[in-house]
């Protein structure tokens, strides 16, 4: 399983996921730049994503759904703030309503993805900062642990079938 960690801290309102994938870098990487390959590991298994819009670039925006089981959209947004390619990115993560337009009564959490060789593979830290403590509960009482978890154990598979 790619999650080696994960720390919750309300004090300074992050949640940091810690992974390891059995690639190098540059294939990590080529999952977050490409929302087809994106689409396969956003989001728990039992509710695929769907990328409208994604270019990983800054001052662009991303727009995405994820389908539940049942067939209920959920939708959501990134505002991409900075890219250093192979390396790390930036952005906010907010939530969306059906029409992709932010939802500003539920959380947004600030965002920094990076990644560095490791291990004969890629260390990959994923750190969300939230406005308060109250917000980080509210995504975590959402499932945001348990469905992140899902969603990253989902790559090294990805990984496996598509080693490009």
């Amino acid at each position: 399983m790619p999650v080696i960690d994960i720390t919750k801290d309300p004090d300074a309102r992050t949640l940091t996921i810690t992974a390891h994938f059995a690639a190098p870098v540059e294939r990590v990487w080529r999952i977050y730049e490409d929302p087809r390959q994106l689409e396969q590991v956003w989001g728990p298994p039992q509710y695929p994503a769907t990328f409208v819009a994604h270019e990983l670039r800054p001052g662009t925006r991303t727009t995405y759904y994820m389908t539940s089981p049942e067939g209920e959209r959920f939708a959501g947004y990134w505002e991409i703030t900075g890219v250093e390619p192979t390396t790390r990115f930036t952005f906010r993560d907010g939530f969306a309503h059906a029409d992709l337009t932010p939802n500003d009564a539920l959380p947004v959490s600030d965002n920094v993805y990076t990644f560095a060789s490791a291990d004969q593979g890629t260390r990959a830290v994923f750190t969300s900062t939230y406005a308060t403590a109250e917000a980080l509960q509210a995504v975590l009482d959402m499932g945001m642990e348990e469905g992140s978890r899902a969603a990253i154990d989902q790559v090294d598979g990805f990984l496996d079938t598509h080693p490009e």
